[in-house]
């Protein structure tokens, strides 16, 4: 190949480049937002911070109470973030009433940590959880770009077949891909303790339809307070996607204020996925223990 040709395939790659960058709509490089950088580097499983070479899908999530406050992150937990585009958020293993739990501090910043699983939604179909907000945070907007922010937030990826989306969805992906390395996930679902609308609205990602995000709780009451949330992920995939649920591949718990420069602190306890009969067997314990029976 002649020098010309080498230097106008050079033109041509770094042209390709802009343009790539260009249909982001955000001038020359993208603005991830904290809901965007969560699912590419959190549920994706990017490596930007040390974990097994060759991570194992677990059939369920580990739960922080078997392990030690100030120790290591147990089972498949890891931390995920990118130091070069954000600020990561801290996280670590305290004990808050009688249980070792994950307290997670945001500054202006957004990190998560995450599990990959395989699990059968239709096997194991609601999912458990424990969360506390002691700061929310200030000027949060589930609904605005601007204000996605949140002290707690759980999210859940699931797989199924990308080549199936529409051009627009597929392309997306793929610019996520050239520029981040990894393959978003088929579908995710955020569960958010958000602000900006009622408890149950159901909110778009602004970048792509592929992200549903779910006001589980809204506002910052109950402050410094343990909520219990139980969900039937498939009831929420079919209203959120208006589609059945591929097999679940991944959790991750979030607390970020990057959008907002903000701070914010929350506390995460055990995350599990139950049958429909251990749910049962679940709440009726929990309700005898209320009575005192």
């Amino acid at each position: 190949m002649g020098r010309n040709s080498r230097a106008a395939e050079g033109v041509g790659k770094r042209q390709r480049g802009v343009e790539a960058r260009r249909s982001w709509g955000r001038g020359p490089a993208p603005r991830l937002t904290s809901a965007l950088v969560l699912v590419v580097l959190l549920l994706a499983g990017c490596q930007y911070f040390a974990r097994p070479p060759a991570p194992v899908r677990a059939a369920q999530v580990t739960p922080f109470s078997i392990a030690t406050p100030g120790g290591d992150w147990p089972g498949g937990w890891h931390m995920e973030a990118v130091p070069k585009l954000r600020k990561p958020s801290s996280y670590r293993l305290v004990e808050n009433g009688g249980a070792t739990v994950v307290e997670g501090n945001a500054d202006a910043s957004a990190s998560g940590l995450v599990q990959l699983l395989d699990i059968d939604p239709y096997e194991r179909p609601i999912l458990t959880w424990r969360w506390k907000v002691t700061q929310p945070v200030a000027g949060a907007d589930t609904t605005r770009r601007e204000g996605e922010d949140a002290a707690v937030r759980v999210m859940v990826s699931f797989a199924g077949d990308i080549g199936s989306l529409p051009f627009s969805d597929r392309l997306f992906f793929e610019q996520v891909r050239t520029l981040t390395g990894v393959q978003v996930p088929y579908a995710t679902l955020e569960y958010v303790w958000g602000g900006g609308a009622p408890k149950e609205t159901v909110v778009l990602n602004s970048y792509t339809p592929r992200i549903r995000i779910l006001l589980v709780q809204s506002g910052p009451q109950p402050l410094d307070e343990w909520v219990t949330e139980s969900r039937d992920v498939v009831a929420d995939f079919r209203r959120a996607f208006g589609e059945e649920p591929g097999r679940i591949t991944g959790i991750a718990i979030y607390t970020d204020a990057d959008a907002t420069g903000a701070w914010s602190q929350g506390y995460f306890g055990d995350i599990a996925f139950l049958t429909r009969s251990e749910a049962e067997l679940r709440t009726g314990a929990e309700r005898n223990t209320s009575t005192g029976y």
